[in-house]
């Protein structure tokens, strides 16, 4: 059995009432079909059923990568295609009436509304259409051996591209500058394209979870807070920094222990059957016992896979237990107004004692 069939029946095996599921390009796409197609406004829809038997509504140009496919089943796939000519009805018709009144599951966090209504013109019966989008999730949070050698080996470069990125900033950059910069390191290191356009934040802006870089320059004795990742193999890192090029203040030094043991507090707790609950509160118990658990503002992590947030959610009250496999940011942070911000964030997975730290860059203070 290959890859994308086990994934199927992972799938399957939590979904009652279903006899086939649509996806259309993006992450889903990617990891239960094995294709990377473009999202645009010609519909693209690939049907899943439960024995295993997979279709396409695909547009001319598009036949050919789905030919050259390793899994048969899915290179020799029914496809009902359509061109830019005739339009996409009569194909949607065909694969209505192929599919037989079919149950569907659907991804209800991603599906458009003119595809969602293309099936019904066609005669699909939608009122009995289940949203599975969660169940896609969960097994998607459980990461492969491969998946998590990707995102190691994303770290590693994202690492040594931050480090290039240091040895070449010095005060009076601005954010926008230097976030440009760390775009050219990543692609330099080898990473396929960022994460997520990179947060390089100075001084006072620190404070701002995501705060978008801007004209404000870098100042000496600052605060300089760098949020980044690149992309290996479809999968990307997501890793925090906070530096000061000159002399940090004491409080600055404060905010940063805190921080740096909320992560570990954080670290240390994470294993299989441990609730996300559990470790976001480990991290949050630390920086609230320090007086500023008001200024903690966010979760304490998310999930990472081929989209930046994924299950598992590191937040107060999950109740979901971890899982071994499972790959998730731990990123505590406290945001001072007016003052700066301070977040150290690593990527990490659930081993069968604990949990293994994929981000290797050094915690501590760095000046």
């Amino acid at each position: 059995m290959n890859l994308h069939q086990q994934r199927w029946d992972k799938l399957f095996a939590r979904l009652d009432g279903v006899d086939a599921i649509v996806l259309i390009p993006g992450a889903n796409l990617r990891y239960f079909i094995g294709l990377d197609y473009h999202r645009s406004e010609r519909p693209i829809l690939a049907f899943i059923s439960r024995a295993g038997q997979v279709r396409f509504i695909l547009p001319l140009l598009e036949v050919s990568k789905r030919q050259q496919h390793p899994n048969s089943a899915i290179a020799e796939a029914e496809s009902y295609v359509w061109s830019d000519v005739d339009g996409y009805a009569d194909a949607f018709r065909q694969a209505v009436q192929a599919l037989d009144g079919a149950r569907l599951g659907v991804d209800g966090m991603n599906m458009r509304v003119f595809e969602w209504l293309a099936l019904a013109r066609a005669g699909q019966d939608m009122s009995c259409v289940q949203d599975v989008g969660q169940a896609l999730l969960a097994v998607r949070a459980i990461k492969g051996a491969d998946e998590i050698d990707a995102i190691r080996r994303a770290n590693q470069r994202s690492e040594d591209a931050l480090r290039r990125f240091l040895d070449w900033v010095k005060p009076g950059m601005s954010e926008q500058v230097m976030a440009a910069q760390l775009s050219r390191e990543l692609q330099a290191a080898g990473c396929e394209s960022d994460s997520f356009a990179p947060i390089v934040l100075t001084g006072p802006q620190s404070a701002l979870p995501h705060g978008n870089p801007s004209s404000r320059t870098l100042g000496q004795d600052e605060f300089l807070l760098v949020d980044f990742g690149g992309v290996v193999d479809g999968y990307p890192a997501d890793i925090t920094r906070t530096f000061c090029l000159g002399a940090p203040s004491a409080d600055m030094l404060r905010l940063h222990e805190v921080v740096q043991q909320a992560n570990e507090a954080a670290r240390r707790m994470a294993a299989p059957g441990v609730t996300c609950g559990q470790v976001d509160r480990a991290a949050r118990e630390v920086i609230e016992a320090a007086g500023y658990g008001a200024y903690f503002t966010h979760r304490t992590g998310h999930g990472l896979g081929l989209e930046g947030h994924e299950l598992p959610q590191i937040a107060a009250n999950v109740d979901v237990p971890l899982e071994v496999g499972m790959v998730f940011t731990i990123e505590p942070g406290i945001y001072l107004p007016g003052v700066g911000g301070v977040r150290i964030e690593d990527d990490v997975v659930v081993t069968a004692d604990g949990c293994e730290s994929l981000t290797s860059f050094p915690r501590g203070w760095q000046v």
